[in-house]
């Protein structure tokens, strides 16, 4: 009897692009990619702290290259990645979030936190994919939504608008490259323990609210977004595309 075997999670071979990989999720699936074998560029718009992170994994003995990004400027973006080879796997982890109860929601702040989690996304996932198509080549692309593009939240109106809008065009984009080998899927964390999210653990009020909804009894930390990601980027999830993987801990089942 020939027994069926496991695909593989390794990336050997594979350029990966991570945007906001400076610090925080962004930094912590740039790891799992780069442990895995991938080749990786870490993009983000503070260059001081891309730079040390990139040092910090070359000086892992990973393969590890800065590119410095605003995704919120598509064009410079779409500039940048033109005069770069194709890449085999994205995750777009670049995001914004300014809560505030819907109520005192300014222009300002909706156009920020739409620019780059939408608009940004947006077009970051299509250049990628122009490269792949262009040259023929399959690929993985990994959009970091959140459990909040599934549900609601206290004062995050704007927020939870923006990860529902980045759930519908993966999935639409799925749907158009799929044919092509290209697979687009999103990531939805909880809430996870970076420095962005100490001011929401500070409160008592939103602790215990998170406390409540998180089945599993505790906050994310970055290494459970780890074999996530990896999981999304190999070709043990071959067959997974248009789909959202939610690393919640039982928040969007109750």
């Amino acid at each position: 009897m020939k027994l069926p075997r496991t695909p593989s999670f390794r990336l050997d071979g594979r350029r990966a692009l991570v945007a906001g990989a400076s610090s925080g999720i962004g930094l912590g699936c740039a790891t799992a990619l780069a442990e895995a074998g991938a080749e990786v560029f870490l993009a983000a718009r503070d260059e001081a702290r891309l730079d040390e992170a990139v040092e910090a994994l070359r000086a892992a003995g990973f393969k590890a290259f800065s590119l410095r990004l605003d995704v919120a400027d598509v064009e410079a973006t779409a500039a940048a990645l033109a005069g770069q080879k194709p890449f085999d796997v994205l995750v777009n982890s670049a995001g914004l979030a300014r809560h505030t109860p819907a109520v005192d929601t300014t222009p300002a702040d909706y156009d920020a936190v739409f620019g780059i989690n939408v608009r940004g996304a947006y077009f970051l996932t299509t250049a990628v994919a122009k490269g792949l198509l262009a040259a023929g080549k399959k690929g993985s692309l990994i959009n970091v939504s959140s459990q909040m593009g599934h549900v609601g939240g206290m004062d995050r109106a704007v927020y939870a608008a923006t990860k529902h809008a980045v759930e519908g065009f993966t999935k639409a984009m799925a749907i158009e490259w799929g044919p092509a080998g290209i697979r687009v899927n999103t990531l939805c964390p909880t809430f996870i323990r970076t420095p962005l999210a100490a001011q929401t653990f500070a409160n008592p009020e939103r602790a215990r609210w998170i406390a409540e909804k998180i089945k599993l009894g505790r906050v994310g930390e970055i290494e459970d977004i780890m074999g996530a990601v990896l999981y999304l980027a190999s070709d043990a999830s071959a067959l997974v595309t248009g789909t959202a993987l939610l690393v919640d801990g039982g928040w969007t089942a109750g």
